[in-house]
């Protein structure tokens, strides 16, 4: 596998209504090797949601290279964007997005049910990640009869359970407490150590920034700053 799950270089992205136009990213050049736990911080409009957006495939940047898992985004059909999100990236947003009417099984192994794999596995991966972050014996419950910190593990094993090369983390714990908080950076800090699976936040928590071993800095989309601290880079267990 390629060393390096994001490169990026010379990234510009510009959003426009009608004639104003709003720099978001002003040629951002990065490289994050497998393994990695690492943040993205800045003020609001610095462009760090942007540049979740575009390395998840979500948004177009206007120019530049962004290579993620190996592929190429920029040269990629649609389609071809959706089966790379769906295969090789996890996604856990601050909402939760879980589905109300589905238990918490049903929610996590959703993007399994997409892909196609069998009810039988699905099932069986599902409650091995809940026992392993402390979800287990909630496999039934749906998202209203748990907590947020609760929902938001559910949220984090929709991501993992289809073993992505990365997982995009977009502001996770803005909506917890600071015990749920410390709880779930807890959980995801071990499944990147136990699967060297990549991590990458958009965050504004200093908790998350504490944590994280790598903290990338953005101001009017641009790194304005790049620190390796607590730089125990995970390795596959």
């Amino acid at each position: 596998m390629d060393e390096w799950v994001i490169k990026l270089s010379d990234v510009r992205k510009t959003y426009r209504t009608g004639p104003i136009e709003v720099p978001a990213l002003r040629g951002v050049t990065l490289s994050i090797a497998a393994g990695e736990f690492a943040a993205t911080a800045g003020p609001s409009g610095s462009g760090k949601t942007t540049l979740l957006n575009i390395i998840g495939g979500l948004d177009r940047a206007d120019n530049g290279e962004i290579c993620v898992a190996g592929q190429n985004l920029q040269i990629l059909s649609s389609g071809d964007l959706a089966h790379v999100r769906l295969q090789r990236i996890g996604f856990v947003f601050q909402t939760y997005n879980l589905l109300p009417v589905l238990t918490a099984l049903e929610n996590a192994e959703f993007t399994l049910l997409l892909q196609g794999m069998p009810a039988r596995k699905r099932r069986a991966r599902v409650e091995k990640l809940f026992s392993e972050i402390g979800l287990a014996g909630l496999e039934d419950r749906r998202p209203a009869e748990l907590s947020g910190g609760q929902q938001q593990r559910v949220a984090v094993a929709r991501a993992m359970v289809t073993e992505p090369a990365l997982i995009l983390a977009d502001e996770p714990t803005a909506n917890l407490d600071s015990a749920s908080a410390i709880a779930l950076l807890d959980v995801m800090e071990q499944l990147n150590r136990t699967t060297g699976t990549t991590f990458l936040f958009s965050t504004h928590d200093p908790q998350v920034m504490e944590r994280a071993h790598r903290l990338i800095r953005l101001r009017d989309g641009q790194i304005v700053s790049d620190d390796t601290h607590n730089s125990q880079i995970a390795a596959v267990a």
